[in-house]
């Protein structure tokens, strides 16, 4: 079994979430030993929500799971590249295909994508 680097300070390793198809980056999010070792299993992206401190299982609540196609690992075994397919429309919370939704032009944020799902239908559930 692969020993990751996990980061010492938090138990964390940063995960790159991308489209298996369009290769396009959907996220950034972490995972602790146990949602690596759940998503191996599962072949569903598990992570380690910073926020609330918990295990948070993809989709759980919107719908719009991960199915892992590949998972890649970096020279340093610190950070993981997921290959993905979305199973819904959106990766994002706001609704957005991708977390990476905004460009810095000028000084300025400017979305480059249109909200594809209402926020609030998607967490009402």
């Amino acid at each position: 079994m692969i020993k990751l680097n996990f980061n010492k300070a938090d138990g964390l390793i940063p995960v790159i979430v991308q489209d298996y198809k369009t290769l396009k980056v959907l996220m950034l999010a972490y995972m602790n030993e146990e949602s690596f070792a759940l998503t191996n299993e599962t072949k569903i992206a598990h992570y380690w929500s910073r926020s609330r401190k918990s295990l948070w299982k993809k989709g759980e609540t919107s719908g719009n799971l991960q199915e892992v196609k590949e998972l890649i690992i970096d020279c340093d075994e610190d950070t993981i590249l997921l290959k993905v397919n979305q199973v819904g429309s959106v990766a994002c919370h706001t609704g957005h295909e991708s977390c990476f939704y905004r460009n810095l032009e000028d000084g300025k944020l400017k979305e480059n994508s249109k909200v594809l799902v209402d926020p609030e239908k998607l967490y009402s559930k």
